[in-house]
């Protein structure tokens, strides 16, 4: 499952999530309708403990932290996930019939500011905000006071920034 909303319209029929989920085997993604009385088959899913430790230009290494194997996902498999890592970052990799399926990233990290604008004077907390580039090439969007050099806390839910480090 990759999202789910609640919807429930008020005096027409009953509630139901909206789902949107991928298929494990093939990869491809479906929007489903699923009412309060269908039964849903839960999937047997493992999460291991792993580290990411580098990129090698086909994929990103892992290290299962039991066994130290390595492991290697390529970007198709981090969907937009690889901005928030840098090496020695402690990850759970998911499984399904031991095949990597996905990957949980720790509520927030912490990157430095590589490239933005210059610091404005006197800037206080606005509803302005400016580009920042990251040392990972994720693009997140700063208050103003925010400069080169700084880190920053970044949300990896939705890429928002949350403080200064």
């Amino acid at each position: 499952m990759l999202k789910c909303y609640h919807v429930h319209v008020g005096g027409r029929g009953g509630a139901f999530m909206q789902v949107e989920m991928k298929d494990i085997d093939s990869g491809t993604k479906t929007n489903q309708r699923i009412r309060t009385e269908d039964k849903v088959e839960r999937a047997f899913v493992e999460p291991r403990e792993m580290q990411y430790l580098y990129h090698d230009g086909t994929g990103f290494v892992f290290m299962d932290q039991q066994n130290y194997e390595q492991l290697t996902l390529s970007d198709d498999m981090l969907e937009g996930q690889s901005g928030y890592l840098l090496p020695n970052t402690d990850v759970k990799v998911t499984f399904y019939n031991d095949k990597p399926i996905g990957l949980e990233l720790p509520p927030s990290v912490v990157l430095t500011v590589t490239e933005t604008d210059p610091e404005i004077r006197n800037a206080t907390v606005t509803t302005s905000f400016k580009p920042a580039t990251t040392e990972t090439g994720l693009v997140v969007q700063v208050p103003p006071f925010v400069g080169t050099g700084e880190k920053i806390k970044i949300n990896t839910d939705d890429g928002a920034y949350i403080e200064r480090a």
